[in-house]
């Protein structure tokens, strides 16, 4: 079987396993004190042209979200995102379990509006009992959302614009973001200047494990780190996660491998349309919607593993694939093949 309904079921880069081999035995500080770690932030301010930001690097997305969300949020204040967000709907109420309510918006694709934080925000004020009611305190975008879309620079400047006129920290979840630089029109250096906190993925884009957390807005800085530790987020080996990202950040690795699969998704989605599927969302990334009927379903899925995403109600299903930074040569080639011969209905 072979797997395209993440994009996280390989290992890590080679690079990254011959950095970790040669670091092995190394002696260093431990919590991520250590050299390779201090040389790790260095390479991703540079990369976001952020020397003042602090880098912070912690072991999963659930995490890196619980954390940053649970340290800035007041007791009484709760956190805007689509009602499909990752928080909303993957972390098994994660945010809630520290004390805070995710506040679900309505979306188009998977992505929300400043004008939406704006009318939210209004609304919640103009409530003559607005004291009785969960407060809002900050948003939460993914880039890419959770269809696989992405946010123009337009749109994320509107929203960095109405977020600092309501006094709204911006945090970006980025634990596809390597996908998202590739397809899309914003940059790195244009997340440090737009958001107040983001975190670029390396679990699902090259890396065994791990997330850094880039805080870009100096009033957020203070004693994260305390947070990191109540959340059970301080690694003791913390330069196993600093080594990672060390690798990535040299030499453009993290854009360069990240690109070959946007690519590759592409090549999936023109063999799909060829052959008259309809995509469910207009995805530019390494995730793609194919509705497929039963029959398609049935012919890919003897051979590979694919994300069931819904069932519409005529029947058909809308199905996930991913490529990733690992995707073979000849995979890909054996799925686009495979979708060449697929029934047509």
């Amino acid at each position: 079987m072979i797997r395209f309904d993440c994009d996280y079921v390989e290992g890590a880069h080679p690079a990254i396993l011959e950095a970790l081999a040669r670091t092995n035995m190394e002696q260093t500080a431990g919590y991520g004190e250590d050299a390779h770690c201090e040389r790790a932030r260095a390479l991703i301010r540079a990369a976001c042209q952020a020397p003042e930001a602090a880098v912070h690097f912690l072991v999963g997305g659930t995490q890196a979200n619980m954390t940053v969300i649970a340290a800035i949020l007041r007791p009484h204040q709760g956190v805007l995102c689509a009602a499909t967000g990752h928080i909303n709907v993957h972390e098994t109420g994660a945010v809630e379990s520290s004390g805070h309510k995710v506040l679900g918006l309505p979306h188009k694709d998977g992505k929300i509006t400043a004008a939406q934080v704006a009318e939210y925000v209004e609304n919640h004020y103009a409530d003559s009992a607005f004291e009785h009611i969960v407060q809002p305190g900050m948003v939460y975008i993914s880039h890419p959302t959770e269809f696989g879309t992405l946010y123009s620079l337009e749109e994320l400047t509107a929203l960095s614009e109405v977020c600092r006129r309501y006094q709204l920290p911006l945090f970006l979840d980025g634990a596809r973001l390597g996908y998202g630089l590739a397809a899309g029109d914003v940059t790195l250096p244009d997340l440090a200047r737009l958001c107040d906190v983001f975190y670029i993925g390396g679990t699902k884009c090259g890396a065994l494990l791990g997330e850094a957390v880039v805080i870009a807005a100096p009033a957020l800085q203070k004693d994260f780190r305390y947070h990191i530790k109540q959340r059970g987020g301080m690694l003791a080996k913390g330069r196993l996660l600093g080594i990672q990202f060390e690798a990535l950040f040299t030499d453009d690795l993290y854009q360069r491998i990240t690109a070959g699969a946007v690519s590759d998704a592409l090549r999936v989605r023109a063999a799909l349309q060829s052959r008259g599927v309809q995509m469910y969302i207009d995805s530019p990334t390494n995730q793609q919607f194919p509705i497929l009927t039963e029959a398609q379903r049935a012919w890919l899925e003897r051979d590979f593993a694919l994300s069931h995403w819904q069932k519409l109600e005529d029947g058909r299903h809308v199905m996930r694939i991913c490529t990733s930074w690992a995707t073979k040569p000849e995979n890909l080639e054996k799925l686009l093949s495979a979708i060449g011969a697929m029934p047509s209905d």
